[in-house]
Parts: C-alpha cells; sequence; structure tokens
C-alpha cells in the first residue's frame, strides 16, 4: 500500500513538474540556471553573499557580470562571452562567477558609477580589484564584444595577482 501511494506520489511531482515549464513561442527554452545566458555549464552564485563566501573558501577570484536583460550592449556582450570557449573554461575552473541584473548595497562594486555592461573583480580577501580595468577612460570597467581578449587577459591578472599576494 505504501509503495503504490509512494509511487503514485512520484508521478504526480513528475508531472507537475514536466508540465509547469515555460517555453515561449519561439520554441527556445529559457536556462533553468542563474546564468541567465551567460554560460549555462557554469556554476553560478545565486547573491553577492554567497559569492564572496564561495570565493573565500575555495581561494578563488570573484567576477561580478552587471547586465540588463533589454539592454542591447548587455546582451552583445553575452552573445560573445557565453561563445568564448577559453573564456568559459578558465571561469570554471578558477573562478567564482556572479551575474547580476540589479545594483548591490556594496557601493565598492560600482568605483566610477552604476552601469551596464560591468565586469568587476573581486579577490578571496574580498577586497575589490578597482585596478583591473577595461578600455575606456570613461566607463573603467565596460566591456563590448570586441573587447573579449582584454577580458580574458584581465582574468588572467586576476589569477597572477591572486598567486602573487599569497
Amino acid at each position: 500500500m505504501m509503495k503504490a501511494a509512494f509511487s503514485l506520489l512520484m508521478l504526480l511531482v513528475a508531472l507537475s513538474s514536466a508540465f509547469g515549464k515555460f517555453v515561449p513561442k519561439s520554441g527556445k527554452r529559457i536556462p533553468q540556471t542563474l546564468s541567465r545566458g551567460w554560460g549555462d555549464q557554469l556554476i553560478w552564485a545565486q547573491t553577492y553573499e554567497e559569492a564572496l563566501f564561495w570565493s573565500r573558501s575555495k581561494n578563488r577570484p570573484l567576477i561580478v557580470i552587471f547586465h540588463l536583460e533589454d539592454c542591447p550592449h548587455s546582451k552583445a556582450l553575452k552573445k560573445v562571452f557565453s561563445e568564448d570557449d577559453a573564456i568559459l573554461k578558465k571561469l570554471d575552473e578558477e573562478f567564482v562567477v556572479l551575474n547580476l541584473m540589479y545594483e548591490t548595497t556594496d557601493k565598492h562594486l560600482s568605483p566610477d558609477g552604476q552601469y551596464v555592461p560591468r565586469i568587476i573583480f573581486v579577490d578571496p580577501s574580498m577586497t575589490v580589484r578597482a585596478d583591473i580595468v577595461g578600455r575606456y577612460s570613461n566607463r573603467l570597467y565596460a566591456y563590448e564584444p570586441s573587447d573579449i581578449k582584454l577580458l580574458l587577459d584581465n582574468m588572467k591578472k586576476a589569477l597572477k595577482l591572486l598567486k602573487s599576494e599569497l
């Protein structure tokens, strides 16, 4: 009797989860992860606090990506970012990753203002690496699709700084 009830319960749970997923009219599935399209195969932190904890406990630098879903600059960077195997491999193996569509209360994450897309590095000691910047003097932490090699170089710089400070 218990086995039958348990089997029925499991069947109902499976059916409800299968019918509960949203599939847009275009037929594409929305990613079921926290990646928001920035790299579905990566393990993304859910909050800034969780990301800081992971960074400290794993002794890995944190990369924080600020973006908006409807921003054309964010969309363009996301497309190039999510298709770059070298970046995704390095992030998977050596970084803690977080992407946010809202500002945090930590003012250190917006040293030169609040704009998107913006990518900030934080080391495991919870120090924002304000010295790791993009190529623009008016938006220090902004990257464009053409800056993907610079972003990879800055990721390597964050790792090098981490190792040299140990």
